[in-house]
């Protein structure tokens, strides 16, 4: 299916980007790798072909604190609510643990809010078109 490789390729970007720097870079690593991020990773990318469109869809938005959140539970049919659910629960647990295991593997546990503010924030600006994210407590459409 071309739109979920393109989204696939998109999230790998921007996963990597997310990697690259940031606020925490100055004080630690955000590319730092190990087998608990690669296996995080790799079950995130995974994911993401499945909440790509409930993202272009609007049902599902960015939060601004760097989490997934069924923006429009209207949008979904009563049926699929407890798989998107599902989905988005599994995307934020991953994300939390994606986020303590990077200040975990600096050395610096207690890093682990700066890191997540960091991914927020990037996983917003990084959004696609159309995608809704979370801005100031409002869901504003990129």
């Amino acid at each position: 299916m071309k739109v979920a490789s393109s989204f696939t390729r998109w999230f790998a970007v921007v996963l990597f980007g997310l990697l690259l720097g940031g606020a925490v870079q100055a004080q630690g690593n955000l590319e730092v790798n190990t087998p608990a991020i690669a296996t995080l990773k790799q079950s995130m990318q995974q994911r993401h072909a499945r909440l790509a469109p409930l993202y272009a869809s609007g049902a599902v938005g960015l939060a601004a604190d760097g989490s997934v959140a069924l923006r429009d539970a209207g949008s979904v049919p009563l049926a699929q609510r407890g798989q998107v659910n599902g989905l988005i629960a599994a995307e934020n647990a991953d994300r939390a643990a994606l986020y303590r295991e990077i200040a975990r593997a600096n050395g610096h546990p207690e890093w682990e809010s700066d890191v997540r503010r960091t991914f927020a924030q990037r996983w917003i600006d990084r959004a696609q078109p159309g995608w809704w994210v979370q801005k100031s407590g409002a869901w504003v459409r990129k």
